[in-house]
């Protein structure tokens, strides 16, 4: 492809992520007609049809997928390569970018970040939070985050993912519910709690969902929707029941009036660290991500 621009190859990534010509040529201030120059040019030189017009837009053929993951892929590991040269070259200490939810940096990262923080004082950690696995993937694959900590669900193109840990399902249960006696938590008594729902769009809520199906329950109604940290206050007022992860500070308090309940028949959580690629991070990010991962499971 002797006559293909790097520039081509951004505004197909870009063609392909917005699924419209017009939208990429507003976000690059130019005509329609040059951003469909740069696809042509593409087109021409593969030889190939990289693209599909619909009424709502374009969408990338098997073909356009192929080269649109991999121009992905090189383009931002070209960025990030850019950013710590620019670092370098003007003397910048540089930033380790994470991408999460919003509670997990308390559960998961509170005992590294201090100590990355002394390791590393000239160094900034920055922590973008995303509500969904697939938003942190997003992030990822934009270039603003160099790792994410997400829920493991299925394979993801163009990310390479390392699990950390596995956690089992547990109850939630405010101490004066008769379900605080029990010693675990079967499928049966499932059916009738008052289901505090994890976020619609969160790979937690839909794994958790799929275990019940597979168990022959019912998901209940949920009382109400929160995210992990929200639902532990709501199962403290005694609003539901909160069907959770064991995380590592889930009960941080030992005056706390709640309990929880091993739920067995559930199928643990695999939680992890995801990057497009682990050779081209840098030093200090994955000095951060081993050090979270030696904490969890030294």
């Amino acid at each position: 492809m002797g006559l293909v621009t790097l520039d081509d190859l951004r505004v197909f990534v870009a063609v392909c992520e917005a699924g419209s010509l017009s939208a990429v040529a507003r976000d690059l201030a130019c005509t329609q007609s040059a951003v469909s120059q740069h696809v042509k040019r593409l087109e021409r030189e593969t030889g190939t049809a990289l693209v599909e017009r619909h009424a709502r837009g374009v969408v990338p053929t098997r073909a356009g997928q192929v080269l649109y993951e991999a121009a992905q892929g090189g383009i931002t590991s070209l960025d990030a390569a850019l950013r710590h040269l620019g670092e370098l070259r003007d003397g910048r200490s540089g930033a380790v970018r994470i991408t999460t939810g919003g509670v997990t940096v308390r559960h998961f990262m509170a005992g590294t970040i201090p100590l990355f923080r002394s390791r590393h004082p000239e160094m900034t950690l920055e922590f973008r939070s995303a509500h969904s696995t697939r938003r942190c993937i997003e992030l990822l694959h934009n270039g603003w985050a160099d790792l994410a900590w997400i829920t493991f669900d299925e394979p993801l193109p163009g990310i390479e993912q390392r699990p950390v840990l596995d956690l089992p399902w547990v109850l939630v249960v405010h101490a004066d519910d008769p379900l605080a006696e029990r010693a675990s938590i079967d499928p049966a008594a499932l059916a009738g709690i008052r289901y505090i729902a994890h976020p619609d769009n969160s790979a937690s809520r839909r794994r958790l969902e799929e275990d019940f199906v597979r168990l022959g329950v019912r998901p209940p109604a949920p009382v109400c929707t929160a995210d992990w940290d929200t639902a532990v206050l709501l199962a403290e007022l005694d609003v539901g029941h909160a069907v959770l992860p064991a995380l590592p500070l889930l009960l941080p308090h030992s005056g706390t009036p709640l309990r929880t309940v091993p739920i067995p028949d559930l199928t643990p959580l695999t939680v992890g660290w995801a990057a497009r690629r682990w050779q081209t991070l840098s030093p200090p990010a994955a000095e951060f991500a081993s050090l979270v991962t030696r904490q969890l499971t030294g």
